[in-house]
Formats: structure tokens, C-alpha cells, sequence
């Protein structure tokens, strides 16, 4: 069955709120998309924001015309007010229906929506909102099978008595940006060397984020979605903002870049004229362990030779810095962790 919700009366400065949530709620009890009378871009933006962090497949168009698109419709029209018929003595014969248009209005309808309509259904004779009104109707629609739909999202929450607990699908928030599987398997080895070096780091004492080393070495690449040049920085943290990232996370990625970057050097590469030298520990690592990746694990002499061909001598300086820095919170000679990476 394919459900649509149509929202009549969209009222764009009075509204924006209310008609969100009932496109938000379509989404989560089990509507495939909701179409709304007058245009408004900005309900579309921000609906498809949580469509693509939490995920799915729902469509959002707005500035649709009622006439045009109910004479379009090949199902059944279902509207929903509180003058109608009772849900629980007309919704077992709803069900039979391949396709379901349900209109929900924000202001006072037409009168000839009810003529119109195939069942006029009420959601109990009081008056409530209309959230209320969609959100139940869907839950009998699809007789409560939208609390089992795994909607296989970027982020996900999970059930908890107290807090918050949300966790994030990296590997999948890379794959659905459209980074090359190339890509992807570079930040999983950087993402494994660089878990190695934080847990020597922690073991010695010292104290390590290791959620955010997680998340920061398999998102470093995030940009190599839109570019291959060094601008990948900065898209990198541009779509890690999109999808609501912390700023540990996102400056973990904007100081990766080989073994930082100042600013005079930002401003010769093009970038915006900030710092992008790696500050904490958890950048450090990261930015080294991704260093000390190729097609294969390096120990930090072959990366120095690849650096001062490439870079140059003060890169090089950069880079052994970091390495000993590391080597000495670790309590061991980074190189010997790489070495039992490659064994």
C-alpha cells in the first residue's frame, strides 16, 4: 500500500511548526511522502535533513495544487475530521485499498473535501490536533507495524531510561555522501591504526576520547565525496555539520591533512585563511595514523621520505614532531604498533 499525506491550508508564517510535525509524524508512523498545498522550501530543507540523518525514503513537495492532484489520484481519498465516521468501524475496509491519500487540514476545508472523499474518518468527536489525529490513523492504518520498521539511518537512537543515546553509522554516513570504495577502505585502515595508537595512549595513563579518535579517522576522508584536492578539508566539514556532528569530530577532520597546515600555508593552498594544524591528542592521531596509511601501513622513515618529496622539509619536521609526541604518551615507538598492523 502506498500512503500519502496531503496537507491542505499550509499557512506559511503561522504554520511552519505545526505542518512540520505532521510531515515528521507521516514519516515515523509509516507514510511514504506528504505533498502540501502552498510552496515552502524551507519545510522541504528541513525535512529531508532528517530524512537523510535518520533515513528512509520519504518524499516532501510542497506547492501542489488540491484540485490537480486529488483528480490524479488513482487510490482512495481519506479525510481526516472530526465530523467523520469512526475510525474503528471504517478502517478494516480502508485497509483493503492498494493506495491511500490522507488530507489533513490546517485550516478550515472546502466544502466539498467531504463529497470528495472516499471516507470522511474522525479520530474520536473532540477537538485535538491534527498531529494527534494523523499519528493515530497511520498506527491503525498499519495496525502498529510502523514500531518494527528499521528505517536504517545514519543516526540512530537508542532506547534509554535516562539521557540521551544516539549513535552514528560512519561507514554508512561515507557510503551514502558517495565516497569510492577506495575511500572507504582507507578510513577503516586509518580507523584501525588509529584505535591501536589511542589504546597504547590510554593504557600509559594518558586520558583519550576514543569515540571521537573512532569517529574522526573514519570520517577524515569525509569531503573525498566531493573533491580528491586539499578543499576536501573543508567539504569534509560541511557534511559532517549537516548531520549534526559534534565539533570535536568536525575539528578532527578540519586539522588531518598531512601534519597540519598554518596559516600562511592555508592561504597558498587556497583554503580559508585559518589554523589546521592538529591540537588535541585525538587530531594528532589521527591526522598520524592517517599519515602512516597508504595502500599499506609505513613506518614514519618511508612517510618522511614521501613527505620531503612531496611536501617539503618543514612537513617533514611536522611529521616527526607528531610521531614522537605520540611515541612518548604511547610509551612505545609508533612504529612498532604499525609493525604488528602489517604482521
Amino acid at each position: 500500500m502506498v500512503v500519502v499525506v496531503y496537507r491542505y491550508g499550509h499557512r506559511i508564517e503561522r504554520d511552519k511548526r505545526i505542518t512540520t510535525h505532521v510531515a515528521l509524524s507521516a514519516r515515523a508512523f509509516g507514510a511514504d511522502g506528504i505533498v502540501i498545498d502552498r510552496e515552502d522550501k524551507k519545510i522541504e530543507e528541513n525535512v529531508r535533513k532528517v530524512v537523510d540523518r535518520f533515513g528512509g525514503d520519504f518524499f516532501i513537495e510542497s506547492g501542489v495544487g488540491w484540485e490537480k492532484y486529488f483528480k490524479e489520484w488513482k487510490g482512495k481519498i481519506i479525510h481526516l475530521t472530526m465530523y467523520g465516521e469512526k475510525i474503528e468501524d471504517v478502517i478494516d475496509e480502508i485497509r483493503k485499498n492498494k493506495d491511500v491519500l490522507i488530507v489533513v487540514g490546517a485550516e478550515k476545508v472546502p466544502p466539498e473535501f467531504y463529497e470528495i472523499a472516499d471516507y470522511n474518518v474522525a479520530i474520536g468527536n473532540q477537538p485535538h490536533s491534527e498531529v494527534a489525529s494523523l499519528a493515530i490513523f497511520l498506527h491503525f492504518l498499519n495496525e502498529g507495524e510502523w514500531m518494527k520498521k528499521d528505517f536504517d539511518g545514519v543516526l540512530k537512537i537508542l532506547p534509554a531510561r535516562k539521557g540521551k543515546n544516539v549513535v552514528y553509522d560512519y561507514a554508512k554516513m561515507l557510503e551514502k555522501e558517495g565516497c569510492s570504495k577506495e575511500v572507504i577502505k582507507h578510513c577503516i585502515k586509518v580507523r584501525n591504526l588509529a584505535l591501536e595508537i589511542a589504546k597504547k595512549i590510554k593504557e600509559n595513563g594518558v586520558k583519550v576520547d576514543m569515540e571521537a579518535v573512532e569517529a574522526g579517522s573514519l570520517l577524515h576522508d569525509l569531503g573525498r565525496a566531493k573533491t580528491h584536492g586539499i578543499m576536501h578539508i573543508i567539504e569534509g566539514v560541511k557534511i559532517a555539520k549537516k548531520y549534526g556532528l559534534p565539533k570535536k569530530i568536525t575539528d578532527i577532520i578540519k586539522h588531518h591533512a598531512g601534519a597540519g597546515i598554518d596559516m600562511e600555508e592555508a592561504i597558498k593552498l587556497g583554503l580559508p585563511a585559518e589554523n589546521y594544524n592538529p591540537i588535541t591528542i585525538e587530531e594528532m592521531i589521527v591526522s598520524h595514523a592517517d599519515n602512516l596509511t597508504g595502500n599499506e601501513y609505513r613506518k614514519i622513515e618511508e612517510t618522511a621520505k614521501i613527505f620531503e618529496k612531496k611536501i617539503g622539509r618543514e612537513a617533514v619536521k611536522k611529521l616527526i614532531s607528531i610521531h614522537e609526541k605520540l611515541s612518548e604518551m604511547a610509551g612505545i615507538d609508533i612504529n612498532k604498533i604499525v609493525e604488528k598492523m602489517k604482521d
